[in-house]
């Protein structure tokens, strides 16, 4: 479902004074790929715009138009203008860009079953998302239902074991250095099988 605002064609003014018709702007894509640069989850970016998750993840779907009070408070969370949301992203080309974090740095991100530390926070419009995670889960009641998201996601086991549950798949028992690349969307829970909580690094895409 297409928003009236989203509709409209803006136009781009070249050096020569030309003026030429943009493409519209796709809001639902639009607002995916703020999230996402960001690195946060659905639920990071409901809770930061104060809307339901369900909300939002109707408006990255185009399955609903938000009222302008709604993309206010989205504008708002993403720290952006309500323009911002309908104006084309620059289109910028890596070339020989680097983020470094140093042991112990980057976001801390704890939630009930997981230690999330955030890594290369500083870069944006990233295609991955990297983190390394503290396992504090123990049992799959740890978890409400199962964690699924968009993207791939590969994981690799830094210290302790891990039995790693997926939607599909019988689980599988992990130690460090070992590693599995599996689809994101299909459900998947980790809990720690060692005496301290085991650390793993996961790297998500984003596209």
């Amino acid at each position: 479902m297409s928003d009236p605002e989203n509709a409209n064609v803006l136009r781009i003014a070249r050096t020569g004074g030309d003026v030429e018709p943009a493409q519209p702007i796709d809001l639902a894509e639009r607002v995916r790929a703020l999230r996402r640069a960001r690195g946060w989850t659905l639920e990071q970016a409901a809770k930061a715009a104060g809307l339901a998750r369900s909300t939002l993840s109707k408006i990255e779907n185009a399955q609903m138009s938000p009222t302008y009070d709604a993309l206010k408070k989205l504008a708002g969370g993403l720290e952006i203008s309500v323009p911002q949301l309908f104006t084309p992203p620059e289109v910028t080309r890596a070339s020989g860009r680097m983020a470094l974090t140093l042991r112990n740095d980057g976001t801390a991100h704890p939630t009930p079953t997981y230690d999330h530390r955030l890594l290369a926070t500083q870069l944006t419009a990233k295609k991955m998302l990297p983190y390394q995670a503290r396992v504090r889960a123990r049992d799959m009641q740890d978890f409400d239902g199962w964690v699924r998201h968009g993207g791939e996601e590969f994981l690799y086991v830094l210290t302790g074991e891990i039995r790693l549950f997926t939607e599909f798949y019988a689980p599988v028992d992990m130690k460090r250095g070992d590693s599995a690349y599996y689809d994101a969307t299909m459900g998947h829970n980790v809990i720690s099988l060692s005496r301290e909580d085991a650390e793993i690094l996961w790297v998500t895409s984003l596209e």
